[in-house]
């Protein structure tokens, strides 16, 4: 049985669909390996990102842990980027920004930033809200 998608997923997808090909094309502009298998996982990254917690829980990995291993195995250019080790679906969407060149942090450099442990802190396990698997 081929796996799926949650049908909120699919929602999501489709009213958010430029913001997801924005992603895709970041992601895809950083990958290694075979170019459809890439693209089959950037589109994946690209929709769990429109999830409501952290993006290893939208995409329902055990742990960020297991995050950044996919992302060094299939992003490698972007795991080097991400030197700071900023939680990934900030850190995607900052990259975003700079590509379009808007700049809308508060600060001018995330050391200084009041919202430092947000973009930067732990993640626990805890979920803000649990969706329903088809």
């Amino acid at each position: 049985m081929e796996p799926r998608p949650v049908p909120e997923a699919l929602a999501r997808r489709a009213a958010r669909a430029d913001e997801v090909e924005d992603l895709v094309a970041l992601l895809l502009d950083h990958a290694e390996g075979p170019r459809e298998a890439a693209a089959a996982v950037a589109e994946t990254l690209a929709v769990a990102c429109l999830g409501d917690n952290h993006l290893w829980q939208d995409l329902q990995l055990g742990s960020r842990a297991e995050l950044s291993a996919l992302m060094t195995w299939w992003f490698p250019a972007l795991v080097r980027k991400n030197s700071a080790d900023m939680k990934w679906k900030k850190f995607l969407y900052k990259q975003l920004c700079e590509r379009e060149q808007l700049f809308v942090c508060k600060a001018p450099s995330c050391a200084v930033c009041c919202d430092h442990a947000l973009c930067f802190g732990p993640e626990d396990g805890a979920r803000r809200a649990v969706a329903a698997v088809a």
